[in-house]
């Protein structure tokens, strides 16, 4: 058999998160090449096509779905753009990989995976990459064997060093503990049912108006409790872990991997300044399994309903975090195309 020609990518939205997937495309991976870049700032986007053989730039991501030379589609746009960008995408039978939010809110996820099923089977893979982080991976599979028991508690470290100036106290759970969200979701192959946040006194290095740090606290079907520490404004740098408290014994993620130095009297390594560092190998690995399974004509990873539980579980942690109670989640029931 022939080997199969390159996958024929259009990447929509080419700010921080799509530009790196545009140089993680053309130099990183294997089997895929940028043929289309989409972006609204037309000089921007006429600019990063230049510098890519082949490619062509648009300022529609309809246009850009149209032309014959794209296979499928990797969306980076902002969130409130992804729902017409996916049924699109979703109308010519494209493969996407959509970086979360699948959606800002459950209502547009919902008629998202609405249309998904009308089309009979799937072509959306969301941009959850702890999944395919090696420690993550690595939890998963011993969590997995049953070795340790029943996970009875899971607890999440998220710092950054420091946020935009434009993120808000929603912005803590939309785009930062929707991670933990689905992370928690996959360890524990069961759902989050309620959510509670709670807000110690507020860093002097948070912005006025935002409750910096936060505690979420997860319910899930079988009764594990979860707690998400979240810190937008640590200032030393970027940090994520996890520790899973299970009946015979604990498995912990995300300390720093070294080196640790011992010179002039003092021990210590570094810490990563952002997501995108800490987080580039699972990054590659996750656009390169989306252009093996896409090839092969496949969709795996997590989909559209992992994108609808979260957005859900995103709406119970708002309203927890606004009117300071526990609210428990609303769910659809789980159609059978996602099972």
């Amino acid at each position: 058999m022939p080997p199969q020609r390159e996958l024929g990518v259009a990447v929509v939205g080419t700010g921080k998160m799509g530009a790196d997937h545009v140089r993680r495309i053309e130099h990183v991976i294997s089997g895929a090449r940028v043929t289309a870049v989409v972006d609204i700032e037309a000089e921007r986007v006429k600019s990063l096509a230049a510098g890519i053989e082949g490619c062509t730039a648009y300022t529609e991501p309809a246009a850009a779905m149209a032309a014959d030379d794209v296979d499928a589609v990797l969306i980076a746009s902002p969130g409130p753009a992804h729902e017409t960008a996916l049924l699109e995408a979703l109308g010519r039978d494209l493969p996407v990989l959509c970086e979360k939010p699948l959606t800002p809110d459950a209502a547009s996820a919902l008629r998202v995976l609405e249309a998904e099923q009308r089309l009979g089977h799937r072509r959306i893979q969301v941009g959850f990459m702890r999944r395919y982080d090696a420690e993550y991976l690595r939890l998963k599979r011993l969590l997995g064997t049953g070795e340790l028991g029943r996970t009875l508690m899971l607890h999440h470290r998220h710092r950054n060093l420091s946020m935009p100036p434009w993120f808000t106290n929603e912005m803590l759970i939309n785009d930062s503990v929707v991670h933990e969200m689905d992370v928690t979701r996959w360890l524990l192959d069961q759902e989050i049912t309620a959510v509670t946040v709670l807000k110690p006194a507020a860093s002097t290095l948070a912005p006025e108006g935002m409750d910096d740090p936060q505690l979420v606290l997860f319910e899930t079907e079988s009764g594990a409790v979860v707690d998400v520490e979240i810190f937008g404004h640590c200032g030393y740098g970027y940090q994520v872990h996890a520790e899973a408290v299970c009946e015979r014994g604990t498995a912990r993620i995300g300390d720093e991997p070294g080196p640790r130095v011992s010179s002039e009297g003092r021990w210590g390594g570094r810490i990563t300044p952002d997501y995108i560092e800490r987080f580039e190998d699972a990054y590659d690995r996750q656009v390169q399994a989306w252009v093996d399974t896409t090839r092969r004509g496949e969709v795996a990873g997590p989909g559209v309903w992992d994108g609808y539980a979260a957005a859900s579980v995103c709406e119970a942690g708002v309203l927890a975090q606004r009117e300071g109670r526990r609210v428990e989640v609303e769910l659809i029931e789980r159609p059978a195309l996602y099972r």
